[in-house]
């Protein structure tokens, strides 16, 4: 008999075992092993996945709003003077458990990320005041987050965005006083390590938390921030790691420099073994322009841990596309920011714009007060259409993003492993003018609109000159493959080879022109085109597989 109970529990432990690791996909504690993050089996874990802001700090501009309702303590104050504080406050309620559900978790892992990073704002867990005390709905809400994120298998970096007093002085942080507070009184950084162990105490023993983000995009260059305070940043740092080391040793923890996380001269070496650094990546140049990131690559050789893009997005598809594969090509794990906001075409989902929002967001930059029961009717209309249910998904930026197809390629966005390997041209002294300045392929800007929002570029090629595109495909489906392109003179012909397989296609216009090339089975997984000039100059701006 004791040896059927035996066999029985060894069998039921095996059951647990097995469901928890399906359920949770093999997620286990990440760690830092020189300049790459590794699980507990030492296989490399890189982190591709998307912020969750305006979740629990509600930022204005993804609510379309104005001075007047540019951060989450102004944001409270626009929606109780339209429907009164009693009904704001359920407002408040329903909006937290609606924004972001485990339906969204879910659809995060299906489109193939790995991880979120959930902007926080203390005031949903500690009280401001005199006597603060802690609030249990932030924590509730990181609860059902992190269960989510277990049974999906999708990793949390926790980012502290909105710390106590506020870390930069501006709308980013809920700051109520336009000043980094945090940094003038000590009764604040005092609050911000409390609350990190809270936080640590409470998430210590789970592997799904990839890593404690202590402090987002402190102290700005611009307002004076950063000259008059920044040599307390690292000192505070050190004291909020010395404090979770004492609770935690297994979690990793990301350090961000100061001006919006970009400055990193106070980085020397690291005091923590299982530490890695952050900067933040937005390419908002017009026309187009692919940032360098040299300076972040030196200092990893320097500093010898993994670094980490914790916010990238914001702009088009061109730039996704660049860029998370000049990360990937890097070695350098990101986060694409922000999963969805409202009335936009530029993140994987949008949330619908309620009739009569204008009237709000116009009241939010000194226009008139709507009528209450318009306003009411808006702001419910809201809360359903942020369901993700509801939200209108785009393909195209997912896509982008994870670089893969059905979708456009820029011609401008060949691969990133140099020359003879992504590109070969003849003259490699002259760089390009445009978006990879660095780089000798030439590059047109087609679009002399300095305000358009994502500017029109294509790349010249001679004869024998060619470039490479790597992207992914989800099947093993045929695709049609379809360029853009003119000549100088006609005809021009172009081997492309994909896969190893070659197609000799004519250009035969000498303004852009659209042709199809074929259908062709591609790899589920990783895939290359090759562009080859056989004769004449051509002009590509852009390939398309459908």
């Amino acid at each position: 008999m004791r040896k059927v109970v035996i066999l029985f529990l060894i069998m039921l432990n095996s059951i647990v075992s097995f469901t928890q690791k399906k359920q949770g996909k093999g997620i286990s504690f990440l760690h830092t092993a020189g300049q790459n993050m590794v699980d507990e089996s030492g296989k490399k874990v890189f982190l591709k996945g998307v912020g969750l802001g305006n979740w629990l700090l509600p930022e204005g501009y993804m609510w379309k709003f104005g001075k007047l309702g540019d951060r989450p303590r102004t944001i409270e104050k626009v929606i109780a003077e339209l429907i009164g504080k009693e009904k704001s406050v359920e407002f408040w309620k329903v909006y937290r458990n609606n924004y972001i559900t485990e339906d969204d978790i879910k659809r995060i892992a299906e489109l193939g990320f790995n991880s979120v990073r959930p902007a926080l704002n203390s005031r949903l867990f500690l009280t401001e005041g005199e006597n603060p005390i802690y609030v249990e709905e932030g924590f509730l809400l990181m609860d059902n987050l992190i269960s989510w994120c277990k049974k999906y298998g999708i990793y949390v970096i926790i980012d502290m965005h909105g710390a106590p007093g506020g870390q930069t002085g501006a709308n980013i942080d809920d700051s109520p006083n336009n000043l980094p507070e945090l940094f003038i009184e000590k009764k604040y950084q005092d609050q911000l390590v409390d609350l990190w162990i809270k936080i640590v105490q409470r998430y210590k023993d789970e592997p799904v938390v990839a890593a404690y983000d202590l402090l987002n995009e402190p102290l700005p260059k611009g307002s004076g921030a950063a000259d008059k305070y920044k040599h307390l940043l690292v000192p505070l740092y050190q004291r909020i790691t010395s404090e979770i080391r004492k609770i935690d040793q297994r979690h990793m923890i990301t350090l961000e420099g100061f001006d919006w996380s970009n400055d990193w001269s106070l980085f020397d070496k690291p005091f923590d073994s299982n530490t890695f650094y952050q900067f933040h990546y937005y390419c908002w140049g017009r026309p187009d322009n692919l940032n360098s990131i040299d300076e972040y690559l030196k200092k990893r050789d320097e500093l010898n841990t993994p670094i980490w893009v914790g916010e990238t997005g914001e702009k088009g598809n061109a730039i996704y596309w660049a860029t998370t594969q000049l990360f990937e090509a890097n070695n350098i794990g990101f986060s694409f920011w922000p999963w969805k906001k409202l009335d936009t075409q530029n993140t994987p989902y949008s949330i619908k714009k309620p009739d009569n929002w204008d009237l709000i967001s116009e009241y939010t930059k000194g226009g008139a007060k709507p009528d209450a029961v318009i306003a009411e009717k808006a702001l419910n209309e809201f809360l359903e259409n942020i369901k993700l249910s509801n939200c209108d998904y785009f393909e195209d930026v997912c896509n982008a993003i994870l670089p893969r197809i059905p979708g456009k390629i820029e011609a401008e966005n060949y691969g990133h492993d140099g020359f003879n390997q992504s590109y070969f041209v003849k003259d490699t002294t002259t760089k390009s003018k445009h978006y990879r300045k660095n780089e000798p392929v030439k590059i047109s800007l087609d679009s002399k609109d300095k305000e358009q929002f994502w500017s029109e570029q294509s790349i010249e090629l001679q004869q024998s000159e060619w470039v490479v595109y790597n992207f992914e495909c989800l099947d093993k489906k045929k695709h049609q493959l379809s360029i853009r392109a003119s000549v100088a003179e006609v005809p021009a012909n172009i081997i492309i080879e994909i896969n190893n397989k070659k197609v000799i296609v004519n250009v035969l216009s000498k303004d852009f022109l659209e042709q199809t090339v074929g259908s062709y089975k591609l790899n589920k997984g990783k895939n290359k085109i090759k562009i080859l000039i056989k004769s004449g100059m051509l002009k590509l701006d852009w390939l398309r597989f459908d």
